[in-house]
């Protein structure tokens, strides 16, 4: 497996429950983290729970191409070209399709879809300049499998997944690796808007799922994990 120690590592999403546990982990493990997220206090929260420096924090919203812009500058000035980039980052909006307006639509593609885009923009050319880097997205199973409710949101992580094979396509001359993680339900804040009836308990914790990431992140370097599929025991779907 890789070390960890001294890598350069973007966590975008990282003032959610996942990327703030991932930063963590990273942290511990000797990593120098750059941490993004909308949420400007829970960022601040997340950063000194995980021991990263405030000048390594940035509030971002991914779905905006000049704050990823602003992002990506500040994460060159800082650190370099980082060799990880782990986007933790999205909305989750779960509703029949007679219910789904086009703004909630678009929102998810926004946001999950080309918010994605905008950060493989940002990070990839400096990637591929040195030949080498780690994506990792987090496609969730539902990039897998369909779920009633979940048109919208399908829709942005089955594109997330595609795009991605896309750009993997592109970088078979280099030794950039990327990386989909389908994951099943996580005991997070993700379902407190959603009107769906839920077990939390039987759930993936959020510490499991951001520990699965951070296996990934230390994935040899004579090979790739293209995918990796974490489900709750009791409801596997793949």
């Amino acid at each position: 497996m890789e070390k960890l120690n001294g890598k350069r590592v973007v966590v975008a999403g990282a003032s959610g429950g996942i990327g703030s546990h991932l930063s963590k982990l990273l942290r511990q493990s000797g990593a120098e983290v750059f941490m993004t997220g909308r949420n400007a206090e829970k960022l601040a929260a997340a950063a000194d729970n995980a021991g990263v420096p405030e000048d390594h924090c940035f509030v971002a919203d991914i779905s905006v191409e000049a704050e990823v812009a602003l992002l990506g500058s500040r994460v060159a000035q800082i650190m370099g070209t980082p060799d990880i980039l782990v986007n933790a980052a999205g909305v989750g909006i779960i509703k029949q399709i007679e219910n789904l307006t086009l703004e909630d639509f678009n929102r998810s593609l926004q946001t999950n879809l080309v918010g994605t885009f905008l950060l493989v923009k940002a990070f990839l050319p400096g990637m591929k300049e040195v030949k080498k880097g780690l994506i990792i997205n987090i496609p969730g199973v539902l990039g897998k499998v369909p779920m009633a409710g979940a048109a919208a949101y399908s829709a942005s992580k089955y594109g997330i997944v595609g795009m991605m094979q896309s750009i993997r396509e592109e970088l078979k001359r280099t030794e950039i690796r990327i990386t989909n993680i389908f994951m099943g339900g996580v005991d997070s804040p993700f379902w407190d808007t959603i009107d769906l009836k839920v077990q939390k308990e039987k759930m993936i914790r959020e510490e499991e799922a951001a520990r699965s990431i951070w296996f990934l992140c230390q994935q040899p370097a004579s090979g790739v994990v293209s995918e990796m599929v974490l489900q709750p025991f009791n409801h596997q779907a793949i």
